[in-house]
């Protein structure tokens, strides 16, 4: 029994985890997207502005 349920918390715990790694897969593409956006269309100047 114990076993039993070693292994169910095991896959909920791998479960959650690879859910959350996917999550941020996709916060991280969609974050990638607005900042090269904003790079592309703000001015040379701001970037190289010492």
């Amino acid at each position: 029994m114990f076993l039993i349920l070693a292994v169910l918390v095991l896959v909920l715990i791998f479960g959650v985890a690879g859910f959350t790694i996917h999550l941020l897969w996709i916060v991280a593409a969609i974050v990638a997207v607005i900042w090269l956006f904003g790079f592309a269309t703000k001015s040379r100047g701001r970037w190289y502005k010492r």
